[in-house]
């Protein structure tokens, strides 16, 4: 399934050079290769690609459930962060990344948390996936804990350097994103510095915004308008720009998404899950906005699997706008060529064609929840039928990095005995 533009499907053979997919075609000769894998009944496809993720947060699985946005921030979340040491916010990477290789996602957006964050990057540079991150930013906002609050110079002064420490590194497959939280816990001061400083390297800047009916009204109340009037107001609405969630938009917000080229991240669980509403996807692509999808953190999710996310990004929709909307093609699209289009990286990822990253998973759908199989549209089978444990292998950059169902990159046994020890220290620190 090469999800190109015409989302071609063939029974055929990939060559792999390198990183890169060197040669497709419905017979390719074994000789030109040193490796085959024996993929007969199996189903290729790009990996996928996690418009919105919080690795920082996978260990806190569980510790915040049935709370509304701010509350599961300043009770919950902002206190767990707050708690972080080196090697959890380490092992929390591991754990996400693990999970995230294991149900087929090889490319993430990710938003780490204020500090420690050069940790995150050693896990995401070990493990081989394909990342975008970069540290949180906080220097406003009441009901933050110390550790958390900044100077504004010295949150854009560490951003910068873990910037020029980590973005472009392992052959590109690193690279940096200015982080801040969202309005609500930031300057203006802060937001024009990562508005200069995004035009200055040309990376992206990932934030939140308007996820929860509370959060729009104190930007309303403090700042005098409505989230995405006021990030365009400031002169962050732009192409460079990638806003989580973007539930609560008027016809003006949308408007502005559409014509700065601003993009946008879906998150059905976890918008569900924190009971913060249901985003108008449908209506925003139809405006050709750009919209990705990511399962957000683990503590609002309760985890990172893109197989739920694209069923969910499906069902939502439906039950308002009939049977026929958010069908199983657009969805995957949005699981994959979408997601590189949100990052700027549709010439590289996303699709299976010649000259593209080797950036592949495998699926074994011979099973009882994918038959039968005679004549079945392999969109529907991907999109409505198939789960995380179908993910038989998955390349990043090339390199196999899940085999067989085993990791390659990571210890697992390791790193479930490291996240319980993690998290018992954090605990104690709260």
């Amino acid at each position: 399934m090469t999800m190109n533009d015409r989302l071609d499907t063939f029974v055929g053979d990939v060559l792999l050079e390198g990183d890169r997919i060197a040669r497709i075609g419905a017979c390719l000769e074994e000789e030109a290769a040193d490796r085959v894998v024996e993929a007969r009944g199996k189903t290729l496809l790009p990996g996928f690609v996690q418009t919105h993720i919080h690795l920082c947060q996978t260990l806190f699985r569980g510790r915040a459930d049935d709370l509304e946005l701010l509350d599961w921030l300043r009770r919950r979340i902002w206190p767990l962060e707050a708690a972080h040491d080196e090697e959890s916010v380490y092992v929390s990477a591991l754990l996400g990344i693990g999970e995230l290789i294991r149900s087929g996602t090889t490319t993430i957006l990710d938003m780490e948390t204020v500090h420690h964050t050069q940790h995150a990057f050693e896990a995401i540079r070990e493990t081989g996936i394909r990342a975008i991150s970069g540290k949180v930013m906080m220097d406003y906002g009441t009901d933050v804990p110390t550790a958390l609050q900044e100077r504004t110079d010295r949150s854009l002064q560490e951003s910068v350097d873990l910037l020029e420490a980590w973005h472009g590194k392992e052959n590109g497959r690193i690279r940096y994103a200015f982080c801040p939280r969202f309005v609500v816990s930031c300057t203006e001061e802060l937001l024009v510095g990562v508005r200069d400083l995004s035009a200055k390297y040309d990376v992206l800047v990932h934030t939140h915004a308007s996820e929860n009916r509370g959060e729009i009204e104190l930007v309303e109340r403090e700042r005098g308008m409505r989230n995405v009037v006021y990030l365009d107001h400031i002169g962050l609405a732009g192409p460079r720009l990638v806003l989580a969630h973007s539930i609560w938009l008027n016809d003006e917000e949308k408007r502005i998404i559409a014509e700065r080229g601003v993009k946008v991240t879906h998150c059905p669980g976890s918008n569900l899950k924190l009971a913060s509403g249901l985003a108008e996807t449908p209506d925003l692509l139809a405006r050709r906005v750009r919209v990705g999808i990511g399962a957000d953190g683990a503590p609002c999710n309760n985890n990172l699997d893109m197989f739920q996310e694209m069923r969910l990004t499906a069902y939502i929709q439906k039950v308002q706008h009939g049977p026929t909307v958010m069908d199983a093609r657009t969805v995957l699209r949005m699981a994959t060529m979408g997601g590189a289009e949100v990052l700027g990286m549709e010439s590289e990822i996303g699709s299976i064609e010649v000259g593209k990253k080797a950036d592949l998973q495998l699926l074994d759908l011979t099973d009882f929840h994918t038959y039968p199989s005679y004549e079945a549209d392999p969109f529907s089978r991907v999109v409505y039928a198939a789960t995380r444990g179908d993910v038989d292998t998955v390349w990043i950059d090339g390199r196999v990095v899940l085999d067989g169902r085993q990791h390659t990159t990571i210890d697992k046994a390791n790193v479930l005995r490291r996240a319980d020890a993690a998290i018992a220290r954090v605990l104690k620190r709260i």
